[in-house]
């Protein structure tokens, strides 16, 4: 499994809830798109089980701590965010991207976006889209995250 999360807004709780589920599904990667905000709340990324990819999102201001914070377990980078793992092609990003900036390739990618705090999965000619939503719940007072079957390539919207 692959875990998915999004906008957690430095809800300590809700990262919390989200590491535990992540970690008893077994997930070889977590991909976060953007919105930790300080980092305190990526710190809580060190409890998991296995690496983390992730991207700065509009609210990151503290990029530097954030950096700091990732070393001993992962990577962020500025997006758009493009790594293979497992065989798939990943393109990560915080702000949706439109079609013309898709990768130019005859590869499927799946496609990890952020921003608008909505779940939402969609396939988009060759690609699968997926935004888990908000993992921190301010905006819509409901946190989520999204859980892919890399064999399957199913995703599921959890509700924390």
């Amino acid at each position: 499994m692959i875990g998915i999360m999004a906008d957690s807004h430095d809800n300590l709780h809700s990262i919390k809830l989200a590491v535990r589920l992540f970690n008893e599904a077994g997930c070889s990667l977590i991909i976060h798109a953007g919105d930790f905000v300080a980092p305190f709340a990526a710190r809580e990324l060190e409890n998991l089980g296995c690496p983390v990819k992730a991207v700065f999102g509009n609210c990151d201001g503290e990029k530097k701590g954030l950096e700091k914070a990732f070393l001993s377990f992962g990577e962020i980078k500025k997006a758009p965010l493009s790594f293979n793992h497992d065989n798939l092609n990943f393109m990560v990003t915080h702000i949706p991207v439109a079609k013309r900036s898709y990768p130019a390739s005859e590869k499927k990618y799946i496609i990890i976006f952020a921003h608008t705090h909505k779940p939402e999965i969609r396939h988009e000619k060759k690609n699968l889209l997926i935004n888990p939503g908000e993992t921190g719940g301010w905006v819509s007072g409901k946190s989520t995250v999204a859980l892919l079957d890399p064999k399957t390539l199913s995703v599921d919207i959890i509700t924390l």
